[in-house]
């Protein structure tokens, strides 16, 4: 019933940039936070930012000062604007949304993930 599409991942090269977005669609009443986590080759999935309804804002510690997430609540999306990539950004990118449904239950929903890869 909620949908992610993300889009905006590919190849850059090293101190590059790149921004990502994640649009939900779908049945729901609201959305309480949306973030990006990612999972590099070889490792276990990690958050990278999150932001909530009211625009606050959490990083990883790889994430901060070189990454700004933000959002668009008339579009129901979420950006991640990667600056200054480095080759450990390496990683298929998963956005995640979490709001209530129009019958009050909560939903956790994931996209299918975008790669992003940094190199040379």
């Amino acid at each position: 019933q909620v949908q992610l599409v993300e889009s905006g991942g590919g190849l850059v090269q090293p101190g590059g940039s790149l921004r990502l977005s994640c649009a939900a669609s779908g049945s729901f009443l609201s959305i309480g936070a949306m973030g990006w986590y990612r999972q590099g080759p070889g490792k276990q999935r990690e958050l990278v930012a999150t932001i909530t309804s009211g625009g606050q804002t959490n990083y990883a510690d790889s994430a901060k000062v070189r990454f700004t997430i933000s959002r668009d609540t008339v579009k129901n999306t979420v950006y991640l604007q990667m600056n200054s990539l480095k080759s450990e950004d390496t990683a298929v990118y998963f956005c995640n949304v979490a709001g209530r449904r129009w019958s009050g239950h909560f939903f956790d929903s994931w996209g299918q993930g975008i790669q992003v890869t940094v190199s040379s």
